[in-house]
């Protein structure tokens, strides 16, 4: 059981699963910052090392979490500062970019499936300009310096018969841009953040994962050029939901004399043995189930222009 960890695609969560057991991480490298203005905090975890790596799970890199409780809400305003914020991280992971680039931004997930339609609903609100630049130059955008920027949706396997990872590698061969940006639903391990996270990291991605669906992955390696991967969690699994219920209900039976003692067994067990416990709890018909919020329609699509609007940003002005 000590091995157990419920899927999560956040480096945020399987860095907090290790400080829950007490246990220290080499070369893992953890800054965490509040903008008091919007109400988001910020946590920055840096993957140094290849033990590190093999202790989270995750590859070697950066990942900006930016979690505000208020993106659940549908405040235009909020979300266009949240969208500034993100611009100016995503400008951070960029590093040098003062000059233009050729960008490809894919948005990976099933349209026809709401919790993964982040991606194409992304790709769907950006301002495309790679097809103005070669046909009119790019003193048709009335700038000096301007970015051309691309789009595809390359949907799922079971839809195209093909991997996304060969379809967006076919795609760099034929248009050469400098900068991979990949757009994907996440799976989370808790619910308070489900729909109020996004996740910024320049390791790429590996669609399906948090689901256990593993595809080939997306990163700088596979790709040849840089990869900037952000998504935001829509999913958590069943024995989420029941750890969390299960959780409220110990808490309850520490105030109750009459159960206290059972409240108390159960409060020796670490994170991983509840989860495994409360796994086991589960139905077959429900230990494979994911589970999302009831609005995710609006909820998909509000987000998909925080993010959007976050790219139009950063590659809009250069």
């Amino acid at each position: 059981m000590s091995e157990f960890r419920v899927r999560t695609d956040l480096a945020v969560e399987a860095k907090e699963s290790f400080e829950e057991d007490n246990v220290e991480i080499r070369g893992v490298r953890i800054d965490e910052d509040y903008d008091t203005k919007n109400e988001i905090n910020i946590t920055r975890v840096v993957i140094e090392t290849k033990n590190g790596a093999k202790a989270m799970g995750k590859p070697m890199g950066t990942y900006i979490t930016l979690e505000a409780p208020n993106m659940a809400v549908p405040d235009e305003g909020y979300h266009r500062e949240i969208s500034r914020v993100l611009s100016k991280y995503i400008k951070e992971l960029l590093g040098d970019f003062s000059k233009e680039h050729s960008v490809l931004i894919v948005g990976l997930g099933n349209r026809e499936v709401t919790p993964d339609s982040l991606g194409p609903l992304v790709v769907n609100n950006l301002l495309i300009t790679r097809h103005v630049v070669k046909e009119y130059g790019k003193y048709a955008m009335g700038k000096e310096l301007v970015n051309s920027v691309s789009g595809i949706v390359p949907g799922v396997m079971a839809q195209t018969g093909m991997e996304s990872a060969e379809i967006v590698k076919g795609v760099i061969k034929e248009t050469n841009p400098d900068l991979l940006i990949v757009v994907d639903a996440l799976a989370a391990r808790s619910t308070k953040r489900l729909n109020r996270t996004i996740q910024i990291t320049d390791t790429g991605i590996n669609p399906g994962s948090g689901v256990g669906n593993h595809r080939n992955a997306i990163n700088s390696e596979v790709m040849g050029i840089p990869v900037i991967s952000i998504g935001v969690p829509t999913v958590v699994d069943a024995a989420v939901i029941v750890n969390d219920a299960m959780e409220n209900m110990l808490h309850a039976m520490e105030d109750a004399e009459s159960l206290k003692s059972i409240g108390n067994v159960l409060n020796t067990f670490n994170v991983a043995e509840k989860q495994e416990l409360f796994r086991e709890l589960l139905s077959p018909q429900l230990n494979t189930m994911f589970v999302t919020p009831k609005d995710i329609d609006e909820t998909m699509k509000r987000l998909s222009f925080t993010i959007s609007e976050a790219l139009n940003m950063v590659f809009q002005t250069v």
